[in-house]
């Protein structure tokens, strides 16, 4: 349970970088599940006309709105303002958004927990220079590939060599996802079922992980892997009320209000 001698600044304000013309949704997803997991305050960088959508869907979410009407072509201004950074669903992969990520990414501090998903990821298999820019932090970059994502960014390296050799947290998406340390530490999430294979589920971990990280950013790696069991229990709550083939990555994100998270001490 929370102290009750406590404001949303003392749980962190985490920064989401995500959704396209057309692909607003993947925002909101992630938006709500870093809320809806406890961070104080969230923040959404997105396109002009994906406003209206996040603000009606999502009004608790701030936003930081980019030049460009329709895709992420400027990087957010202040952001030593945010205890963590989320960056990729539903971005694209046009070259002004490559940019964009590049400029954020050498810009973000070095120390504040950095998570990159979807179109980061495909961005960074184009671009060696911008996957180049997430090695080597403080405070390992945390990157979240479904399997072909991972070959795509990696071909077909180990991700126990992976981590290692990028100085990355691995969380390698699968049936039974597991989480890649720099040090050689791995672990295997037991969580989680079929139904979560649909359109969302990786915005919805996206979203816990950013809200995690931004509470707690000590320890990055425990926050991890309690994000990445979150996500499958939530996903095994949603199918104990419904079948596995009509789950859909809102009802995830609902199930997060039976959830309360807890970190151990460091």
């Amino acid at each position: 349970m929370r102290n009750p001698e406590t404001s949303k600044h003392d749980y962190g304000h985490g920064l989401l970088i995500a959704g396209a013309y057309g692909r607003c949704g993947c925002a909101i997803l992630a938006a709500r599940a870093a809320l809806r997991s406890g961070c104080g305050l969230v923040s959404v960088h997105l396109p002009a006309r994906c406003v209206d959508a996040i603000q009606t869907a999502f009004p608790e979410a701030m936003v930081d709105i980019d030049a460009d009407d329709r895709l992420f072509t400027t990087p957010p201004a202040h952001l030593e303002y945010y205890s963590a950074l989320a960056i990729g669903p539903g971005l694209g992969t046009d070259t002004a958004t490559q940019e964009a990520l590049l400029a954020t990414l050498r810009a973000w501090p070095q120390d504040k927990p950095l998570i990159l998903d979807a179109d980061a990821l495909n961005i960074m298999a184009l671009r060696p220079d911008i996957l180049a820019a997430a090695r080597g932090r403080a405070l390992p970059t945390l990157v979240t590939p479904h399997e072909r994502e991972y070959h795509r960014l990696f071909g077909e390296r180990e991700a126990t060599e992976v981590a290692k050799q990028e100085g990355m947290i691995v969380v390698r998406k699968a049936h039974r996802t597991r989480i890649y340390a720099p040090d050689g530490t791995v672990t295997e999430n037991h969580t989680g079922n079929a139904g979560m294979a649909t359109a969302g589920s990786g915005d919805v971990l996206t979203g816990i992980l950013l809200g995690i990280s931004a509470q707690k950013e000590s320890n990055l790696y425990e926050s991890v892997c309690l994000g990445v069991r979150i996500h499958g229990e939530i996903g095994d709550r949603a199918v104990k009320k419904q079948s596995q083939s009509s789950l859909v990555a809102s009802d995830m994100v609902e199930n997060l209000r039976l959830i309360e998270v807890e970190f151990t001490d460091d």
